[in-house]
């Protein structure tokens, strides 16, 4: 079986949530079978596994839809994209396609930074499921990376290809001794973006009613949002990084009460997994993906109540509620894992691309 895996989604420099779980998979994928990756700028390679890999035309490229002729050259029997949207039109090989999540259905508010031609199109497009349904429909099998997505997509009738969980997971951090001891004061840390259905206004809010409370937000943000985050709880203890290095990351999760998110939607949550196998507990909003991944370790908040958020994070201050909580993170996140994940999309990919399989041509139907 000679398989090929689409790493074009790379982010230069920085992973992003997809492009970390590309890196991820594939670095455990090839430990199981030889791959090639296909990449679109050289950069790409700084960020990936040091493996054969093959160089085509990138994901925005008007080409995006003829990809499939490029990458025949391979002769692969099976390709795995981390994404939905790789062209297939001629291929003659069997491909894998990711759903990541549904989010933007759910919360069709587009990023504040766009121009408005792009928020007025981003809305349009998640009015309707038939665009999505077109693109799964080309694959011979759909990944997604949590049980709550899965269920999404099957009330929704997104695809009739079979829909397989390959769970997303969190890269090694330096691991604190553990048990964890109870750190002194009370720092919060928040990772994520600024989008409005992450809802960090609540996070803000919150602890501009906890004073002895401080909230880190690690990931980058313009100006205008800080200055409008600043401005919602001008009380509240804000630390802003606009960025951090892994070993910063690390640090900064081990020495915090707890991670904290508000989000009303998301794919996954690795941040959760992140800070769970670190011993530090987190205080999410109670949303069924958060749920599935946090199961009885997380504690949970209504998301539209700072105040229940304030409850939250006093009853993991009484007695010996935070080093319970902190036990019980570590075992949860144990359960994530690329290897366990990269072992399910091998066995995915031999029952797809297996012996007596045929390979798919497309061709127009009559």
């Amino acid at each position: 079986m000679k398989v090929v895996v689409d790493c074009r989604y790379t982010r230069i420099g920085r992973h992003d949530g997809i492009s970390r779980f590309t890196a991820g998979i594939v670095t455990e994928l090839a430990k199981r079978h030889p791959l090639t990756m296909l990449v679109n700028d050289h950069r790409q390679l700084e960020m990936l596994p040091d493996l054969p890999w093959q160089l085509v035309s990138g994901p925005t490229s008007i080409r995006e839809p003829l990809v499939a002729l490029q990458v025949r050259r391979l002769k692969p029997d099976i390709v795995f994209s981390p994404m939905q949207t790789m062209g297939s039109w001629g291929r003659d090989y069997r491909l894998l396609l990711t759903l990541h999540d549904l989010i933007y259905y759910e919360n069709p508010t587009p990023p504040r930074d766009l121009p408005w031609p792009v928020r007025v199109l981003w809305r349009l497009y998640h009015l309707a499921w038939w665009p999505q349904r077109l693109l799964l429909n080309r694959a011979d099998a759909v990944v997604t990376v949590s049980e709550t997505t899965a269920g999404l997509i099957r009330e929704h009738e997104l695809t009739d290809r079979p829909v397989t969980v390959v769970p997303n997971a969190a890269d090694d951090l330096a691991v604190p001794d553990l048990p964890r001891t109870r750190p002194a004061g009370h720092r919060l840390v928040y990772m994520g973006s600024y989008m409005p259905y992450k809802n960090v206004d609540t996070l803000v809010r919150a602890v501009g009613a906890l004073p002895e409370h401080e909230l880190h937000l690690l990931s980058r943000i313009s100006r205008d949002e800080r200055a409008r985050l600043t401005r919602l709880a001008p009380q509240a203890r804000l630390v802003f990084h606009n960025g951090v290095t892994d070993a910063e990351y690390a640090e900064l999760l081990g020495g915090a009460s707890a991670l904290v998110h508000a989000s009303r939607a998301e794919g996954f949550g690795i941040p959760l997994v992140e800070a769970m196998r670190l011993g530090t507990p987190v205080v999410v909003s109670d949303i069924p993906i958060f749920r599935e991944i946090g199961g009885d370790a997380a504690m949970y908040f209504d998301p539209d109540s700072p105040q229940s958020l304030v409850a939250a994070l006093w009853a993991l201050e009484r007695g010996d509620e935070w080093e319970r909580r902190s036990a019980a993170s570590v075992d949860v996140a144990a359960e994530y894992t690329w290897a366990a994940s990269a072992e399910r999309l091998l066995e995915l990919m031999r029952r797809t691309a297996g012996p007596g399989k045929r390979r798919r041509r497309s061709r127009r139907r009559r």
